[in-house]
């Protein structure tokens, strides 16, 4: 699979830029805090199953390396708390939806419309979970002063550089000799 780079125009706006960086960056903080342990057997819609421990150690990290304050500390944690909770409900919605399409595709017949009502109702889903995850970063990136948002930027350009490396050697030492 090609990877794509992404170039920025010259046109575009550093500060559109840096926000985006830190929208991702606070989503990842904030995708692991939220997850848990998905359903026996596989990924499924409860996330990577990295659980609460992890997105909270992901976090302590972030705040660490851009020399949070105390205040700042407290503030974002409750916000990706509160989310947290708010999206824990979601994720059982969505399992309980994952395994009503489940269940329709065990039947003698599938129900075609009843498969698309569920699909669209999994996407409402994983809107609403989408809205509420860009909610709390807007949150904590407002309690983050622009010198600490561009700190992060660079933490996270510096290990998507080092994960970018590692995928090369990996190509690398995968791809048979000759080709």
């Amino acid at each position: 699979m090609k990877t794509m780079k992404f170039t920025p125009a010259p046109h575009r706006n550093p500060l559109r830029l840096l926000a985006a960086t830190v929208t991702i960056a606070l989503a990842a903080g904030l995708a692991q805090t939220a997850s848990a342990q998905p359903p026996e057997g596989h990924g499924g819609p409860g996330g990577a199953g990295m659980g609460l421990m992890a997105g909270r150690h992901h976090i302590e990290r972030m705040l660490d390396a851009v020399n949070a304050s105390a205040d700042q500390r407290a503030q974002i944690k409750q916000i990706m708390k509160a989310a947290a909770d708010d999206l824990r409900a979601q994720r059982d919605s969505g399992r309980k939806l994952h395994q009503d399409m489940q269940t329709l595709f065990t039947q003698p017949t599938v129900d075609a419309r009843a498969a698309e009502a569920l699909r669209q109702q999994m996407l409402a889903q994983h809107d609403a979970t989408s809205k509420r995850m860009l909610q709390a970063m807007l949150d904590a990136s407002r309690v983050l002063t622009p010198e600490q948002r561009q700190t992060l930027a660079d933490k996270m350009a510096q290990r998507r550089s080092m994960m970018e490396r590692h995928r090369a050697e990996r190509d690398s030492v995968d791809k048979p000799a000759g080709r």
